[in-house]
């Protein structure tokens, strides 16, 4: 072709050193355009001697045109997927200007398809996973990048340095690490061609998502172990645990309480069963076993003088902010004083190590009640 020839001698000339008065400026400067789609670049001359413009380019020509600053390249359809383009001037002191334009030829793509990346089942937590996307007709592919999705987040992105200018299929694989925040969760690849500062912004192109759904060992939602006070109230053994599938209970309980029913996530102690000791949950699924321990422990009793003392403490304060006068006081004193006095005597003589009374303490053993009657 001519203008092969043409653009061989024009670009042994761009090799050679300009003159200062050698200055072509395009407009714009560099062009961006889709297949089969129109452009048109402005090319002007800023040197005051130019004699003479033109353009040359696969898709068209302009022969040299004398008296002229600029002169506008106009082509109708984009029908090459590369397209050397040149302005040139020739001024009057023989010297040759040459200015290259550069063009991108692109081509959106036609889908983003990612494959599911364990097609024989659910995914195990912890194991790596390939998730293979590809990006179908695009072209060209150094201007492309492809991000990983998942809910609002991106977890991983790639870009391309393939050469290939013609439209093809852009293939990419990520490396997925199964989690249980996974579980449940769409994940989708989104491919974008970025032609910035000078081209166009096209929206992203993504493909269909998929649901991912990861298997993963039991793990309790409270402390693994706990350690609780007997009381009037109830108390609650919470085993409540998350994992794919969804976990089945068993329970190991004190001797007294084994006809519970022991495969529900939490029991319920009121006050006739708070037996003190180990209580221990374990939940299981396919993915792995766990076990809690709840330890039971009695609540310590108040004694008679201890509560004695907080009352008179009490009463005192009382006295105090009513301001009696110090002979009633000394004997209210007195009579308190007195009163405490029986109180730890009957004490020490009568309450029995579990806090409750019996006047035969000599006797008493803890859990066997003392003889009451005749031998």
């Amino acid at each position: 072709m001519i203008w092969l020839v043409v653009f061989g001698g024009l670009i042994a000339c761009a090799g050679n050193p300009a003159s200062a008065t050698c200055q072509l400026k395009l407009t714009p400067p560099e062009v961006v355009v889709q297949y089969g789609d129109p452009f048109s670049v402005n090319c002007s001359s800023l040197s005051s001697n130019t004699k003479e413009m033109g353009w040359e380019s696969p898709l068209g020509a302009i022969q040299l045109t004398s008296g002229v600053s600029f002169l506008t390249l106009k082509i109708k359809s984009t029908s090459e997927w590369e397209i050397p383009a040149y302005c040139y001037s020739n001024l009057d002191n023989g010297d040759q200007c040459v200015e290259s334009l550069p063009v991108i030829v692109y081509k959106k793509p036609k889908d983003v398809v990612m494959f599911h990346p364990s097609p024989k089942g659910p995914m195990v937590e912890g194991k790596d996973y390939p998730i293979n996307c590809d990006i179908v007709d695009v072209a060209p592919a150094r201007n492309l990048s492809l991000c990983l999705h998942n809910e609002n987040k991106i977890l991983e992105c790639q870009s391309f340095a393939q050469p290939h200018l013609l439209p093809g299929i852009i293939s990419s694989v990520f490396d997925l690490t199964a989690h249980r925040n996974l579980d449940g969760t769409q994940i989708w690849c989104e491919a974008e061609q970025n032609f910035s500062p000078q081209g166009p912004k096209l929206p992203w192109i993504k493909s269909k998502p998929l649901e991912v759904v990861v298997l993963y060992p039991p793990t309790f939602n409270s402390p693994t172990n706990e350690t609780l006070e007997t009381a009037g109230r109830k108390i609650i053994l919470d085993c409540n645990a998350t994992g794919n599938p969804v976990p089945r209970y068993s329970w190991h309980l004190p001797e007294p309480l084994q006809q519970m029913n022991k495969n529900e996530k939490q029991l319920i102690l009121t006050r006739p069963v708070q037996f003190p000791g180990t209580y221990s949950c374990t939940a299981s699924n396919s993915q792995g076993t766990t076990t809690k321990y709840f330890t039971v422990i009695e609540a310590p009793s108040g004694h008679p003088g201890t509560t004695a003392g907080i009352v008179m403490a009490v009463f005192f304060v009382v006295i105090f902010s009513l301001g009696w006068d110090r002979t009633t006081f000394g004997a209210i004193v007195g009579g308190f004083v007195a009163l405490g006095v029986v109180l730890i005597i009957a004490g020490v003589l009568f309450v029995t190590p579990d806090g409750t009374f019996s006047l035969n303490k000599g006797s008493y053993l803890r859990g066997r009640p003392t003889s009451s009657g005749p031998v």
